[in-house]
């Protein structure tokens, strides 16, 4: 059983259906969770179903100065930030020759530049601390490609870059940075899909099922946890076999 009994935890894109299952998981097991979003209703109802304390920290990420902010108030509300995810994410899909330069640089900016601002004024402290995890979540699609998400793709395939020059900078500091990338997962991402779209899918997935939100989260609580201390510039896949790199 991993224990993250008082470890201080800031999750962003706590909102979406994957973030929620990551909070409670961690909760779980004892750690306090910064909670981070732009639906503040949202965040109050899922800090109310945990087990243990959080904090709500409703933050538009694509503002450079709420960021910031939102870096300062978990720090000081928690007292530490021992365990940084990087969840927060979008998509615009649309083929390159539709493709408009707000559609790209709207989906960069919250997927990519995003986890690069956080992921910086997180390590400052983290270095002080000597101690760290920052694990982002990624995407199947970055390794494969896929038609109609150039945006998504370039998005989360850079994220795989960052961790692994950023595992690379903080590797002697005590502080590990991976990655997980999910597969095909049963929650809102692919809800815009119809039933003929997911059951040609489906036929691409070995194990023949969807992947479900908390396998996402199960994934993060390992590379949270101190069983992973010697694990760092990894992407830990969570595709049921639909890629197999």
């Amino acid at each position: 059983m991993f224990d993250l009994k008082g470890k201080k935890v800031l999750l962003t894109g706590a909102t979406g259906s994957i973030g929620i299952s990551i909070a409670k998981k961690l909760s779980e097991v004892g750690a306090i969770v910064a909670l981070t979003g732009t639906r503040i209703e949202k965040l109050n109802e899922i800090s109310n179903e945990f087990k243990s304390d959080c904090v709500v920290l409703p933050c538009n990420l694509k503002d450079s100065i709420e960021c910031e902010r939102l870096i300062s108030d978990a720090h000081k509300y928690m007292g530490s930030i021992d365990v940084l995810i990087n969840n927060a994410g979008i998509k615009k899909d649309n083929l390159i020759l539709r493709m408009k330069d707000d559609e790209w640089e709207d989906v960069i900016d919250l997927n990519l530049n995003t986890v690069f601002r956080i992921s910086r004024a997180v390590s400052k402290i983290m270095v002080k601390q000597k101690y760290g995890r920052i694990i982002s979540i990624a995407s199947v699609v970055g390794f494969t490609g896929n038609a109609g998400q150039v945006n998504y793709v370039a998005s989360k395939a850079g994220v795989v870059g960052l961790t692994k020059s950023l595992a690379l900078e903080l590797a002697t500091r005590g502080i590990t940075v991976n990655c997980v990338a999910p597969g095909m997962i049963d929650s809102e991402m692919i809800d815009s899909l119809n039933e003929k779209q997911k059951e040609d899918i489906l036929k691409r997935i070995p194990m023949s099922k969807l992947g479900k939100t908390d396998d996402v989260a199960s994934a993060c609580l390992f590379l949270a946890s101190d069983e992973a201390s010697y694990v760092t510039g990894q992407t830990i896949h969570v595709n049921g076999g639909l890629s197999m790199v």
